[in-house]
């Protein structure tokens, strides 16, 4: 347990100095901004391209630890569009139930990312690069396609959801990566030392990025849709993922990253998400919040749990 916390410790530090700098130093939103694109567009999808390209997929359980998160995700998926009907009963509207539906299935993969790394370095990296491989894809496909149903008046054709989809950096990085990987592309030196170096910035801005979107406003009087989406995410959503994970056998630091992976908070860019296509943006704010800052507690627990099974 003491090596977890150690290890999430800087993580959850640097999204505490995120919020610090909104309200102190940074405070400009236009900021803010430039720095989530400049994340969002180009160093995390480098260091996902770098991180599949260097690591070494014949040691990795890829079909272990990638269909144990889309499982876990497909699940939780099908279960929440089953509470739609009773969520509705307890007056959550469709843009509400969006924000759940979102909070429940999305990872903060700069997070997962992170704590992997800390805890078992360029192997942790490439197993939690893996997790994404399997789970953006399917985590954007059903997000945008939940938003188009029940949170936008105009209901989008298929061909629109899937170039919302298609133009999603993230998954061409996975793309790529895993295709230079596959394909033992030679790459120069040049691009290896510019890819290490904006890599090792990712990770740190994206924590400071996650930090300053936190709002505190509600955080006491969380609504009941808050309240479902942060019980999803932090505890039934480990508990699916580990129970999957030892099904396909997976142990060691395979089941932790998983584990990790599962346990993260819900990704700040589905805040962006909702804003673009009618959802409740400001209760998926509160979601967030809620679930980044009970992470502290509940992500040590699961990994500390698992390494024990």
């Amino acid at each position: 347990m003491a090596v977890v916390v150690a290890a999430l410790l800087p993580v959850f530090l640097l999204i505490v100095l995120g919020f610090i700098l909104k309200r102190t130093l940074m405070r400009l939103e236009t900021q803010w901004h430039g720095l989530e694109r400049l994340t969002y567009y180009v160093l995390f999808p480098v260091l996902l391209i770098q991180t599949l390209v260097k690591a070494d997929l014949s040691k990795v359980p890829v079909a272990g630890v990638g269909g144990a998160l889309m499982l876990s995700a497909l699940l939780m998926s099908l279960l929440c569009l089953a509470l739609r009907p009773l969520l509705a009963r307890g007056a959550v509207d469709g843009p509400a139930f969006t924000s759940v539906f979102q909070g429940a299935i999305r990872w903060q993969t700069y997070v997962a990312l992170a704590v992997s790394g800390s805890l078992f370095g360029d192997a942790g990296l490439a197993l939690a690069s893996v997790a994404m491989v399997a789970i953006i894809p399917l985590v954007n496909v059903f997000s945008v396609s939940v938003l188009a149903q029940f949170a936008s008046t105009e209901k989008q054709s298929a061909g629109s959801i899937a170039m919302t989809v298609v133009r999603n950096p993230l998954i061409w990085a996975c793309a790529i990566g895993l295709l230079i990987n596959v394909t033992h592309l030679p790459l120069p030196k040049l691009w290896h030392d510019v890819a290490d170096a904006l890599g090792r910035s990712s990770l740190a801005i994206g924590l400071l990025v996650t930090g300053a979107g936190l709002h505190l406003e509600g955080l006491f009087r969380p609504s009941l849709a808050a309240s479902v989406a942060v019980f999803l995410k932090l505890v039934l959503m480990p508990v699916i993922a580990v129970a999957l994970a030892l099904w396909f056998g997976l142990s060691g630091s395979n089941l932790a990253i998983v584990t990790a992976c599962a346990a993260v908070p819900a990704s700040s860019s589905a805040y962006v998400l909702a804003r673009q296509m009618g959802g409740d943006a400001p209760l998926l704010a509160q979601i967030i919040t809620l679930q980044t800052i009970l992470a502290a507690i509940t992500m040590p627990s699961a990994i500390a749990i698992a390494a024990i099974l």
